[in-house]
């Protein structure tokens, strides 16, 4: 009897938490669409709000971790069934530079930074390191809203973003490496080379094959046929990308892309995974806001240093991959900067690595987990600004809210298509 209580507490803790965290999202979400702001940005506060740092209803634990998990990875997946490989490949010359100059510019900025403030020549490392991550799937979430993914800087954003893990995870690998006391040169080519080989593999051989055996699938007597083969190539595809070394959300981004020409007529795939991913995502996003411990910055030098940490994290961003989209004008430059500002959760990830290694104090972690979200809150108000214009053309938002920004030009429009 009171294993079957304990077991029905956990089960109501369960729901509660759940219920919580979806309720806050999207009341925020609602909130903020009202005001004429992102609602991502809405949904990021809701995790503040419900966490530990205020109201204490909820904390991050496995099941939140995992549902935040599975949120993203149904973002970057609906985001892939949005992009065509060949779109991808239009603009990757620009993709490999924008991510190149996204990763030097702020892993040099974060270094100097924390060697300048007194830092130890590890703390700088896995600063920079943190400021070199990118979360796509903040940047992603607004575009998808404002039904832009398809813009040309989208593109080299989604492209960047991708060329930016690869590189990350390398710096990181480094990093960590140098931390332990040496530099294991073997794992980390392996690591780069199996990185590159899936990308292509998946790119070049797995879209092309999908495409061609998807109306084989419309024949299987198991309903909704394709949509379950969508969702196992999915998972599929995120698990490969775990096991080889980079990012679940990557596996999942090009099995998106893998199958976009192959769905791109059966609006029932769409409609499915919109409704899953809808779902999902507000648990990655809340869950964000509940990392953040604001009871850390009680102290004055470390507000101080996150306050600053999150300012270089976005100037270098912002001039770095701004830079890689040289020669298309200040506002598309700007595009490609702002949005690959947001850390979200990668950022988190290299902090807490650093701190299972013992190399990071908590004082440090807080910083970066502040930098983090900070930037994730930031960049949405600015993305949708910045793409007032092309909204606009579209017709997803009203001209007035667009003109105050950039006016739109016939030329605008003609480059829109």
């Amino acid at each position: 009897m009171t294993n079957l209580f304990f077991a029905a507490s956990t089960e109501v803790a369960a729901l509660f938490t759940l219920f919580i965290m979806l309720a806050a999202a999207k009341l925020m979400a609602e909130l903020f669409e009202r005001l004429r702001q992102p609602a991502v940005v809405g949904e990021i506060l809701a995790g503040i709000i419900i966490g530990p740092s205020v109201l204490k209803l909820v904390a991050p634990s496995e099941l939140t971790g995992a549902l935040a998990e599975l949120g993203v990875i149904f973002l970057l997946f609906t985001v892939g069934l949005e992009t065509k490989p060949s779109a991808i490949l239009r603009v990757g010359g620009r993709a490999m530079t924008v991510a190149v100059l996204g990763v030097v510019v702020p892993f040099a900025g974060g270094w100097l930074l924390m060697r300048a403030w007194g830092g130890d020549q590890i703390e700088a490392l896995f600063l920079g390191t943190a400021m070199v991550a990118t979360s796509v799937g903040i940047t992603a979430r607004v575009l998808s809203m404002m039904g832009l993914l398809d813009a040309p800087t989208s593109r080299i954003i989604l492209g960047a973003a991708v060329i930016d893990d690869i590189l990350g995870l390398l710096v990181l690998a480094v990093v960590s490496s140098l931390a332990a006391g040496e530099i294991k040169y073997w794992e980390i080519g392996a690591t780069a080379a199996a990185a590159v080989a899936f990308t292509a593999l998946i790119a070049f051989v797995g879209a092309p094959v999908l495409t061609r055996v998807a109306p084989r699938f419309a024949r299987l007597r198991i309903g909704n046929a394709l949509f379950v083969i969508s969702l196992v190539v999915c998972l599929g595809l995120s698990v490969a990308a775990a096991k080889i070394g980079i990012a679940a959300i990557i596996g999942a981004f090009l099995a998106g892309m893998a199958l976009a020409e192959a769905v791109e007529n059966d609006h029932d795939v769409h409609k499915q995974t919109s409704g899953v991913t809808e779902f999902l995502v507000p648990f990655f996003l809340v869950n964000i806001g509940m990392q953040l411990d604001l009871q850390v910055f009680g102290r004055a030098d470390v507000a101080l240093l996150a306050l600053v940490v999150t300012v270089v994290a976005l100037l270098t961003k912002l001039i770095g991959c701004g830079a890689g989209a040289w020669g298309m004008g200040w506002r598309r430059m700007a595009q490609v900067g702002v949005g690959m500002a947001p850390r979200g959760e990668v950022g988190i990830v290299v902090a807490l690595i650093g701190l299972q290694l013992g190399v990071v104090e908590q004082e440090l972690y807080a910083v970066v987990l502040f930098m983090s979200v900070a930037t994730t809150l930031v960049a949405p108000p600015f993305l949708r600004m910045l793409f007032a214009t092309e909204a606009a053309a579209h017709g997803r938002v009203a001209p007035e809210d667009a003109g105050g920004i950039v006016a739109v030009t016939g030329e605008d429009l003609s480059r829109l298509g």
